[in-house]
């Protein structure tokens, strides 16, 4: 070809510096925009979801439930059954799952309390060796202290109230606790009838296919991570519990089924659970055997299969689907606690891997990038860049 009519490449446009440093600026001023008012609502949040407990926490609880339930929804729709029918099915399946727990707990318990003004002098015969080494302890604190001059002080008057009684205190805490599981159960059928529907739209309101594709492949993300964590969680605790109960009836103690239960309910809070529930086993072995040594029996016990179970069982099964640093753990442990008590510290876990899922996809804040970079808050997620760089890849390879 002819150097004459060869087509000459058009010269590159040059941008002016001052155009780009505008619209540097502009970029980190939205930012800053963005982190401000970021920074605004996570500091108001917190102090909103407490204050309004009594509305967010049953319905935060009732979405997680629904979450875990879609699976069996799915299950039971591929199978013809309707979608209102299909989710009656799983309420009622959740309902009489939780009755069999609460009743393996509630019903022992209520015996035992009834029992513990019968049983604490044992507990104090038991502890009598700590007691009395406690007691030389005092009176040593005692004869050091009193060497030393304090000037007195006016007293004060310290009034105590009274608790409730038992039957009073479920008297006015009944109905509303029922109205509560009331409006969650209701959360969750409407939640579980719609859902069908519900994530059709939403895929189908996206404006491009891969938007659509996208939001299909977050929802079904969250759907399966909430669930498969819960229902292993939940089998593996329910076997924690099962083996408890089994070495405590041959260890002679009392309603080895309900501690067993305790075991398994408490076992769904991370760190704090198997802590409790050790104090509590311990407590419970004061009520039943003889002396403080075999009383440890029952918490030493326990404390080993929880070691089997936290080291070697729920990392082989959970970690090869799910791995969540035991910082944002804590962090999240705390925080719901905080929020919502008891409560709140069940709900932590499945809450973080909900919002670890919808980040990692949908992508996560850049504050590092915005500080120390290159000005924004926009940071790719860690599935898409890997899609990005597949994508480069591919070309390489065919040609």
């Amino acid at each position: 070809m002819d150097a004459r009519t060869r087509k000459k490449a058009p010269p590159p446009v040059e941008v002016p510096h001052a155009f780009i440093e505008s619209s540097t600026k502009r970029d980190r001023l939205l930012a800053s925009i963005a982190l401000i008012a970021g920074l605004g609502i996570l500091l108001g949040v917190p102090f909103a979801l407490r204050a309004g407990a009594e509305f967010f926490l049953p319905v935060t609880a009732a979405l997680v439930v629904a979450i875990t339930l879609v699976p069996m929804l799915e299950w039971l729709e591929r199978r013809g059954v309707p979608s209102r029918l299909a989710a009656g099915l799983c309420i009622i399946f959740f309902i009489l799952l939780a009755a069999f727990a609460l009743g393996s707990i509630v019903l022992p318990a209520i015996d035992w309390v009834a029992l513990i003004p019968e049983r604490i002098p044992k507990a104090k015969a038991a502890l009598g060796p700590v007691l009395d080494l406690y007691k030389s302890f005092d009176k040593f604190v005692e004869r050091i202290f009193s060497q030393i001059t304090i000037s007195p002080e006016q007293g004060r008057t310290v009034r105590i109230e009274t608790p409730n009684s038992l039957s009073g205190l479920l008297a006015t805490s009944a109905p509303h606790l029922l109205i509560q599981l009331f409006f969650s159960l209701l959360v969750i059928f409407f939640f579980l009838a719609g859902w069908t529907s519900m994530r059709k739209r939403t895929i189908v309101s996206r404006g491009s296919f891969e938007g659509a594709l996208t939001t299909a492949r977050v929802i079904q993300q969250v759907v399966d991570a909430t669930s498969i964590y819960i229902g292993t969680i939940t089998l593996i605790n329910v076997t924690l519990g099962a083996l408890t109960a089994l070495v405590l009836w041959q260890l002679g103690m009392d309603s080895p089924i309900m501690w067993g239960g305790i075991v398994a309910v408490l076992n769904f809070i991370p760190y704090l659970g198997p802590i409790g529930s050790a104090l509590l086993l311990f407590f419970g072995g004061l009520m039943t055997f003889p002396d403080v040594w075999s009383a440890l029996l029952p918490p030493l016990v326990f404390v080993g299969l929880h070691l089997v179970e936290a080291n070697l069982i729920t990392p082989m099964i959970v970690g090869k689907r799910l791995t969540i640093s035991p910082l944002a753990i804590l962090v999240s442990l705390s925080f719901w606690s905080w929020v919502w008590g008891t409560t709140g510290a069940l709900l932590a876990v499945p809450l973080l891997i909900i919002m670890k899922t919808i980040f990692s996809a949908a992508g996560t804040p850049d504050i590092a990038g915005f500080l120390f970079e290159h000005g924004t808050l926009t940071h790719a997620g860690e599935e898409d860049a890997e899609k990005d760089a597949g994508d480069v890849d591919t070309p390489r390879a065919a040609t």
